[in-house]
């Protein structure tokens, strides 16, 4: 049985050499060799145990050592990569914009079509910037012009695109078309009683806002009627009255270079209207108190100022989204772009402010900027009731009824509000607008604040006061948009 045992063992070794070929010594035959250019997939191949475990064993001590690594690098070191890695981003972006504005100036350079189209499209980036505060000189109380015709307080007035007239509104519901020139009253649109709004063609409560198209086409203004009347601005001849509103409208602004109206109200809602078309396009909501200003300019956004919600909001239309900022105590009661990516606004706590669209936070701050009213403990800062600014420039203006109009100017960056000068002005200063060229500053001037009745300044005359403003003799024209411009450019720009 042994001797069977033997021969069956060696029947088996004799096949297994036979299966392994001649002349392999009983060793397996290797496996053919792959073309060189064979992609090999990790996740294809066929692993022996002993293989697995090792390569098993390889990856837990590579992934041990890269834990180690993590925690030798303390939560300082870490700031302090992430923050090189930062610069170093921002250093390229810099680099790479320095080259796009070098293309700019090499293609613009000596052609006035082309620096002018330049001058826009850093107008559209929001980096023009005239620096003009410098120049301008304290005004003469005595050159200050005053129109009467209003029986109430002014309570808004914008300037025709060309700076040739003034549209005024008071508490009356009156409108007045103002020749900037002769300081003549070309049209009046009175008011009318309440109950009269059928028969009447104008408003028959206080008007609280007015905008005048960049075209000087469309007039339009809003009252606490919750009505927005659309005028053809050359006529006064009413066109349109859009109505949508459930609470006072309080603020009116067109999109420049388009016949887009934005309108705010008191019911905390932003409407778009199309004023060519007669037609309502959209709302929006997000304003947690009534709102008390708007302003926009070529992009399709506008901002707006949320009184005691605290905020101050970007409307960004196309996208049906909101950008929020915070700064202001009080109630925000005004405000005004500056170019296409600073604003300023004005609070009932005293407080001016300037924003960027990239920081949430004021970018400069001034507390009681008219100073203080009242005894000892009983001291309250003057309300700011008005903003103004110049396009595109370092220039701001400010209004309250502490007795004078404040001007302003932007340090670099906006990161810095500066005082000029103030211009004595007695009443409630309830809207200021620049002219175009910068020549004028009109202020609408009130015995009351515009949107209440908590103070009367009995002295006060309600009326239009047109301030001008001179530049001081021989000085420079100057206009910065990050860095230096060509001389060519600078002339254009003035």
């Amino acid at each position: 049985m042994a001797a069977a045992g033997r021969r069956a063992r060696g029947a088996a070794a004799g096949r297994r050499r036979r299966a392994a070929g001649p002349g392999t010594g009983g060793k397996p035959r290797p496996a053919p060799a792959r073309p060189r250019d064979e992609e090999v997939s990790s996740d294809s191949e066929a692993e022996s145990p002993a293989a697995g475990r090792q390569q098993q064993r390889r990856r837990r001590r590579e992934e041990e050592e890269e834990e180690e690594e993590e925690v030798e690098e303390t939560p300082q070191e870490k700031k302090l990569r992430l923050a090189k890695l930062y610069l170093e981003q921002l250093r390229r972006h810099e680099e790479e914009r320095a080259e796009e504005e070098e293309e700019e100036d090499a293609a613009f350079l000596g052609d006035p079509v082309g620096e002018r189209l330049k001058e826009d499209v850093l107008e559209q980036k929001g980096r023009l910037q005239r620096l003009v505060a410098k120049e301008v000189q304290p005004p003469d109380p005595l050159s200050i012009r005053v129109l009467r015709g209003h029986q109430q307080p002014i309570t808004c007035l914008v300037i025709s695109p060309d700076d040739k007239f003034i549209f005024s509104a008071a508490k009356d519901g009156s409108i007045i078309k103002w020749e900037v020139e002769s300081g003549k009253r070309l049209y009046v649109m009175p008011g009318g009683k309440k109950g009269t709004e059928g028969q009447h063609m104008g408003h028959t409560a206080h008007v609280l806002c007015m905008a005048i198209s960049s075209d000087g086409k469309y007039l339009a203004t809003g009252d606490r009627n919750k009505l927005i009347l659309v005028w053809e601005a050359a006529t006064c001849k009413r066109l349109h009255t859009f109505t949508g509103h459930r609470d006072a409208v309080s603020g009116l602004s067109f999109q420049k270079g388009t016949h887009q109206l934005y309108s705010a109200s008191h019911d905390r809602s932003v409407k778009v209207w199309n004023a060519a078309e007669n037609a309502y396009v959209e709302t929006l909501f997000g304003h947690q108190d009534v709102i008390t200003g708007l302003d926009s300019l070529s992009r399709e956004c506008c901002v707006t100022s949320g009184g005691r919600d605290g905020t101050v909001r970007v409307w960004k239309i196309p996208e049906e989204s909101q950008l929020i900022f915070y700064g202001h105590q009080g109630s925000i009661d005004c405000i005004q772009l500056i170019n296409e990516e600073h604003m300023v606004s004005g609070a009932d706590d005293g407080s001016v402010a300037v924003w960027g669209l990239a920081k949430k936070k004021p970018l400069a701050l001034v507390r009681q900027s008219h100073g203080t009213q009242g005894d000892h403990d009983l001291k309250q800062p003057y309300w700011v009731s008005a903003v103004a600014a110049l396009r595109n420039s370092d220039l701001v203006a400010t209004g309250s009824h502490s007795g004078s109009v404040k001007l302003w100017k932007c340090g670099e960056g906006f990161r810095k509000l500066e005082p000029l000068c103030d211009i004595p002005l007695v009443g409630f200063i309830n809207s200021l607008k620049f002219s175009a060229t910068g020549d004028f500053l009109v202020a609408g001037v009130g015995q009351e604040h515009r949107l209440g009745r908590w103070w009367r300044v009995k002295e006060a005359k309600n009326s239009i006061c047109i301030i001008p403003l001179k530049r001081r003799a021989g000085a420079p024209s100057s206009v910065a948009a990050d860095r230096a411009w060509p001389r060519e450019l600078q002339d254009l720009a003035h």
